[in-house]
């Protein structure tokens, strides 16, 4: 088998595609959780501890001085930038319970399922069954 055959084959099975599609919907899906926390959640937590922008929150660590932004303080070397790392855990915190939100509603929906009637006996199985019943008595 060649290997652009092997490649066809591999990659036109339903797992394959079933990944990718799923990979392209996660990076749009983070993309709304990334804004969700970002422009709705991070303001609101700002505003809380008194006016407070995580993302410019930053130790500099080439001696940039007070009052500048990230992007300032990146350009004059290297920076602490403890503020957005909080702002990617709430981003994950926010994300790890979307998921669990799913996976927990996706499987209650299979557990509401009734389970399927059992098949009928077949015919040959009952009779057998009543032969075998007839020469024990």
């Amino acid at each position: 088998m060649s290997f652009s055959s092997e490649f066809k084959e591999f990659a036109v099975k339903g797992n394959v595609m079933d990944l990718a599609v799923g990979v392209i919907i996660g990076a749009a899906f983070g993309k709304i959780v990334d804004s969700v926390v970002g422009d709705l959640i991070m303001p609101i937590v700002g505003k809380i501890f008194g006016g407070l922008d995580f993302s410019n929150m930053f130790i500099g660590l080439n001696n940039q001085a007070a009052g500048l932004t990230l992007v300032e303080a990146k350009k004059l070397g290297a920076v602490f930038a403890y503020g957005n790392f909080i702002t990617v855990v709430i981003n994950f915190a926010i994300l790890a319970l979307i998921i669990f939100m799913l996976v927990k509603q996706m499987n209650k929906m299979k557990n509401d399922v009734p389970p399927a009637a059992p098949a009928p006996t077949p015919e040959d199985v009952v009779l057998l069954r009543e032969i075998r019943d007839s020469l024990k008595k």
